[in-house]
């Protein structure tokens, strides 16, 4: 996995341009949780798809960053928690057990 580390809400305005070209996913991720632990190691064992850039975001030092991907894309709160942002948009988010990569690769597939 190649985490692009999520430290500056700027970072939020390229997410979404670039989603315009090719599917961004944020990770948020809680590094008290081990749920949130449970979940990264998961996504870090599955083999990521080469056309998706994976952020990382370390939400306890960057609780900023985490409530403006909440206004941003118009999601609920929740940690651990994976967000698929295509066209500007997050079209799919997903916490806790409920992530998954094979998930996030069948929703990229339906965009298409």
């Amino acid at each position: 996995m190649n985490w692009k580390l999520l430290q500056q809400e700027e970072q939020l305005v390229d997410i979404k341009q670039l989603s315009d070209t090719r599917p961004q996913i944020i990770f948020k991720h809680s590094t008290r949780c081990s749920i949130s632990s449970m979940a990264k190691n998961r996504l870090e064992r599955a083999v990521a798809p080469d056309n998706i850039d994976f952020y990382y975001l370390d939400l306890l030092k960057y609780r900023n960053i985490s409530n403006k991907i909440s206004d941003t894309f118009n999601v609920f709160h929740e940690s651990p928690q994976i967000l698929l942002i295509k066209n500007g948009e997050c079209i799919y988010d997903e916490s806790h057990s409920g992530i998954d990569m094979a998930d996030i690769e069948q929703q990229i597939k339906k965009t298409t």
